[in-house]
This record gives structure tokens, C-alpha cells and sequence, in this order.
């Protein structure tokens, strides 16, 4: 793992003696490391939200299907799936700050090219281009999490987590006041280019650098030679997680829909009351892990994942099963902020190409999880998916009690 390279101090802390690293510096300029950190981790997720809120407006403004907008959205994952066996080896060679700057803002410039688009070949290349770079991003920023993680006693990690999640609910407001002045997809993501912007502008100086030296000779590691088992099973853990998570995104609406039966807009219910419970989950992560330890928080985690949504299967009606979508939130916020820091923190192998293997894997769970839910569906019955679902759940508990790096 590179270790932190504490010079670029010298231009924040002139007048501190960094002899031992942060631990010497003034308390204020760590939490404004920790603020850069998070405010990355705010523009992805704020990109993200920001295409997602105007999808509509784009599938009218193409004349698009349903059949034919969902086979251009998989150009998105598509894209993702390109960058992630190289976006590890390049994060480790030129550094995760440097990507984490340069990705950041190409996120948000293919983002606004997605609102220039006027034919469909146009929107394909600009949505594998907004899941190539998001990607490149995502390894970066959360190497970045992983690092400042680094220089602090307590856990924080989980709040770099909840900090994406904050940015879909201010995504969606901002988006809300902006579609309310009849302002175009191109002008909202114009509005979103310049705010990461400012983010980058204002925030790049405290973003943690490593080691040139170990940086370079890190980049030649191979995973293929020098296999870590370790780092599968932990994608697995997560790619159970994110499957969970995948479906709430995907199929919370129609569930409440088709099996609550829930009247009008309350239909939305169960996935507002899920993203609150989430975020919520995600701040709240440190504070148990801090006083339970990593291991108990994510055996109960598991546990939750699987009540929440058996919970909903049994009883399938408006407030029982808001409750259950909420608990299910509550239950996947803690498990993918753990697991990455435990991988980034893997000795032998560099954490960026360590945070790419678990990613990876953990990213099929978004790619399986929604369309199993319909093969089921289609076969039985909705509740039979969320009930299947449900296993994984079960499969964290018992992963995480079988793993000795939890021991």
C-alpha cells in the first residue's frame, strides 16, 4: 500500500512541524482534508443524480421507447464494465489524486455532452463515455476515502458513503427548482459542470497524495500472478449487498404498486423512505463501527438486509411495508463503506487495484440483481423475487462469520 506523502503540507500548514505526519498538524486542517474528500464523493454521486433526474426529458426530446431508452441506458454500465480492468493499474500508476481531479471533471463533462445529443448513437457514446470516466472517478475517489481514512483514529469512511447519498437528494431538488424554470437537459448540466467546477477549484490542494516511487512500483503488481482470495470473497459480500440495493432502486416503485397497491404518488413511498434510510445508515456507520466493531456491524447488517425484506414479502401492505423498505435501507448503508476500506486497507495488494477487483465484482450485483427480480417475477409471482432476494442477506452474515481477516 503507498504510504501518504505528507510534503504537499507545506503549502497548507507553513507553520506546523509535521515531524509524524497529520497527527502534528492542527486539528482544523485535518477536517477540511476530510471535507475535500467528501465533497468529492458528493460531486459523483450529484453527476449521477443529475443525469438519472432528467432521463425523462431526454427520452422525449429523442422520441424514444421504453424498449429503446432501456437498451441505450445499458450503454452506461457498459462503459463502467470497459474501464474496470485498466482504471485500477492507471488509479495506482499517476496516482488516485491526480485521477480523482481528472475524473471528476471528465464525469461532469460527458455529462453535459449527454444534453447535446440528438440523435441516439449520440446519447450511446456520451452515456459509455459518462460510465467510463465515472468509473475511473469512482475507483479514485474511493482510494481517496481509503487514504484519509488513514490519517484518522476513528472511522469516517462510512460518512464519505453518506456523502453520495446526500448529493441524489440535493440533485433532485436542485433539479426540481431547475425543470420548474424550463431550463433544458444541456442548461441543467451546464449548471452541474460548473458546480464541480468549483468543488475541484476549491478543494484539489487538500486531496491526499502518495509516494511517486511506491506509486510506480505498485503499478506493476498483477493480480492474476499474485492472486488475494480474500479480495474475492469480499466482493462477493458486496456484490450481495448491491444486488439488494439494486433491486430497491429498480423494483421498489412497482412493488409498491402492484403488491401494496399504494394509492397515487405514495407509490414512491417505499424508495423515498429506503434512500433516507440509507444516507441516514451511512452517517450513522462510523459511530457503530467505532463503538461495535466492523465484524458485529456487518453480521447485523446482513441480518437486517434479509428482515427487511421478508418483512415486506409477509406483510405487504402501506406502513408495515414502508417500515420494511426502511430497515432494508438501513441494513445496506453499512456493508459497501466497511468492505471497501478493509479492501483498500489489503497489504498486499495496492489499493486501488484492490478497490477495482472488489468493485468489480460487487458491481454485477447492480447488472444481475434488477433483471433476476423480473425473470422470477415473470415466472411466479413480485413478492417470490423480493423473498429470493432476501437470501443474500443471509449469505453476508455468513460470509462475514467465516472470513478470518473479520476474526
Amino acid at each position: 500500500m503507498p504510504l501518504i506523502d505528507y510534503s504537499f503540507l507545506s503549502k497548507i500548514l507553513p507553520k506546523a512541524k509535521i515531524k509524524k505526519g497529520f497527527r502534528k498538524a492542527k486539528k482544523s486542517y485535518l477536517n477540511r482534508v476530510r471535507l475535500a474528500t467528501s465533497l468529492f464523493f458528493f460531486g459523483m454521486g450529484f453527476c449521477f443524480a443529475t443525469w438519472a433526474s432528467r432521463i425523462p426529458d431526454i427520452k422525449s426530446m429523442l422520441q424514444l421507447s421504453e424498449a429503446g431508452l432501456g437498451t441505450l441506458l445499458f450503454a452506461l454500465p457498459i462503459g463502467q464494465l470497459v474501464g474496470m480492468p485498466i482504471s485500477g493499474k492507471i488509479v495506482t500508476k499517476y496516482g488516485s489524486r491526480n485521477i480523482s481531479i481528472l475524473g471528476l471533471l471528465l464525469y461532469a463533462f460527458f455529462l453535459t455532452l449527454l444534453g447535446l445529443a440528438t440523435v441516439k448513437w449520440e446519447l450511446a457514446i456520451g452515456l459509455f463515455l459518462f460510465g467510463f470516466f465515472g468509473n475511473f472517478c469512482n475507483i479514485a475517489v474511493n482510494t481517496q476515502g481509503v487514504y484519509t481514512q488513514q490519517l484518522f483514529e476513528k472511522p469516517i469512511i462510512g460518512s464519505f458513503h453518506g456523502s453520495w447519498s446526500l448529493a441524489g437528494f440535493f440533485g433532485a431538488l436542485l433539479s426540481l427548482l431547475i425543470i420548474a424554470l424550463e431550463m433544458s437537459p444541456v442548461q441543467h448540466f451546464l449548471v452541474a459542470f460548473l458546480l464541480i467546477v468549483l468543488i475541484v477549484v476549491f478543494n484539489y490542494k487538500f486531496i491526499v497524495k502518495t509516494k511517486v516511487k511506491q506509486q510506480q512500483e505498485q503499478a506493476s503488481y498483477s493480480f492474476f500472478k499474485n492472486p488475494d482470495s480474500t479480495l474475492i470473497w469480499l466482493g462477493i459480500i458486496c456484490f450481495c449487498c448491491m444486488a439488494s440495493e439494486g433491486i430497491m432502486f429498480d423494483w421498489s416503485g412497482v412493488y409498491f404498486k402492484e403488491i401494496v397497491k399504494a394509492p397515487g404518488a405514495l407509490v414512491v413511498l417505499g424508495y423515498t423512505t429506503f434512500m433516507i434510510s440509507m444516507a441516514s445508515g451511512r452517517f450513522l456507520s462510523d459511530i457503530l463501527v467505532h463503538k461495535y466493531g466492523i465484524k458485529k456491524v456487518l453480521l447485523i447488517s446482513g441480518i437486517v438486509i434479509s428482515a427487511g425484506l421478508y418483512s415486506a414479502v409477509l406483510f405487504p401492505y402501506l406502513i408495515p411495508c414502508t417500515i420494511a423498505f426502511m430497515v432494508v435501507g438501513f441494513g445496506v448503508s453499512n456493508v459497501v463503506p466497511i468492505i471497501f476500506n478493509v479492501a483498500g486497507n489489503n497489504e498486499k495488494v495496492p489499493t486501488g487495484i484492490a478497490l477495482t477487483i472488489v468493485s468489480s465484482i460487487s458491481f454485477l450485483g447492480f447488472l444481475i440483481g434488477p433483471p433476476l427480480i423480473g425473470f422470477i417475477a415473470e415466472m411466479t409471482n413480485l413478492k417470490y423475487s423480493f423473498a429470493i432476494i432476501g437470501v443474500f442477506g443471509i449469505f453476508i452474515t455468513v460470509l462475514v462469520s467465516r472470513l478470518k481477516i473479520f476474526k
